[in-house]
Parts: structure tokens; sequence; C-alpha cells
């Protein structure tokens, strides 16, 4: 997958109006967040993020943190027209036409601007991600992408059980992580999850996860510790022996 940010879009997209029609700032967007969401779908092999980032020096830290290539894009006043959009389109293209291993394209914005390009990936093949603020976001681009992800569903509070009553301290992360990767997957199928599909999606948002961090022997040992908690249902396929998982406890 590769992830191509229109970050003044995404930005403003958390601000609010003003009486003379300028959008202004609102807080920074949790581009983390985002890309936690985005890993349950693929792998992300290139990241890129266009703006005039003097703009936003704020987020410059945070991004590099996260491996995003930062492009610069002069000032709309100079250029007298929108450099961002052109420059994503054009490094998209590119990478659809000589990249074969990238199948997907997340475009965060929601400029209806993209809704060319986004036809043109489709044309291509490509299976293209939109991810943009409800109330910025225009319904010619939502409805043209294969799916379309608002960053207030990302952010909001999951339906992930409190297990701070249950689990160690010291467990609270492994156990956030994993349920909140259980939750996601969940809404990208309708069917029980395979163990090894979890572990893989858990690693995809934390290169350096292991259960042994945690002191389980194996990934299993942990589902099951959840599932003697009462937390998930699971069961064990009857022609593999892997685990599965069906899903939250009611």
């Amino acid at each position: 997958m590769a992830v191509l940010i229109d970050y003044e879009n995404l930005a403003l997209g958390t601000g609010r109006r003003k009486r003379n029609g300028h959008q202004e700032a609102g807080p920074r967007p949790d581009v983390k967040r985002i890309f936690e969401r985005l890993v349950d779908k693929g792998r992300i092999v290139a990241k890129r993020a266009y703006c005039d980032w003097q703009r936003f020096d704020d987020a410059i830290t945070p991004l590099h943190e996260l491996g995003i290539e930062l492009i610069e894009i002069p000032d709309r006043a100079y250029t007298g027209k929108n450099s961002a959009d052109i420059r994503l389109s054009v490094d998209a293209v590119e990478m659809c036409l000589t990249r074969d291993h990238i199948d997907t394209f997340a475009i965060l914005s929601g400029d209806s601007d993209f809704s060319p390009l986004v036809a043109k990936l489709k044309e291509f093949g490509k299976t293209v991600i939109g991810v943009g603020m409800k109330e910025s976001t225009s319904p010619l681009l939502s409805e043209n992408c294969d799916e379309f992800i608002f960053y207030e569903d990302i952010v909001a509070s999951t339906g992930v059980p409190d297990f701070t009553g249950k689990v160690p301290k010291d467990k609270h992360e492994c156990y956030q992580l994993l349920f909140e990767t259980i939750d996601a997957l969940e809404h990208e199928t309708e069917s029980a999850v395979l163990a090894s599909r979890i572990k893989d999606t858990m690693r995809r948002k934390r290169p350096q996860f292991s259960e042994r961090t945690y002191g389980y022997r194996s990934f299993t040992n942990l589902l099951r510790e959840a599932a003697k908690l009462g937390f998930l249902e699971i069961h064990t396929d009857p022609k593999s022996g892997t685990v599965v998982v069906d899903g939250f406890k009611e």
C-alpha cells in the first residue's frame, strides 16, 4: 500500500470555518492513529505527505518519526495553484505505472479535486482508500473511492472491553494492542479471524511486538488467557489445529 497525504486539507479539516469563509486549522490530526487503521488492510511500503511545511512546522517531527517522506510545496500565493494536489497526483500515477507491487493507494484528503485521480487509479486495477474529515470531505471523492474512512471514526473510542481490572498493569499495553487489532479486523470481515492474521497485523502496527516480552511462550497462550478471563470467544480449527478468534464476549 502507498499512503499519500494532502496534509493541509487534513489539518484544516480538524478546524472550523470562520465568518469570512476561511478555514482555520484545528488540533493536529493524529496521523499515527490513521496509519494503525490502515495497516489492518495491508503493509505500507510508501508514505509521503505534501504541504508548505512552514505553515505546519509543529507537525514535522511527529511525521518524521512515522517514517513519512515530507514533500515541500511552495505557498499557493506564489504559485497561483494548488501545487500539492498536482504533485500528489503525479506521484500517484508514477507509482501506479512503475511499481507493480503496490496494489492499494490510500489518499488522505477530502478534496474533490482528487476524484479524477481516484478514477484513473481504479482504471488501472488499483484499490483506492480515502481518509478525510466528515465536515470537509466532498461526496464526489468519498463516493468514488473503493472505501472511505472518516477520521472521526478512527479516533473515536472503540468497543474494546475494559481489561484494566483483570489484567496486570505490565500487560496493559499488550492487551490494548491485541483488542484494538481484533476490533479493527472484525470490521474488515464478518467471519472469525485466524490467530496468525491477528499477530501479523499487530506486528505491522508495532514491529517490535513479541508476546514473549509479556511472559507468554506463544501467541496462542495470550489468546487463551484472554478467553479464560472472559474477554474473547475462541475455538481451535479441527483441521489445522490453529486457534481462531470468533470475537469479543458479550
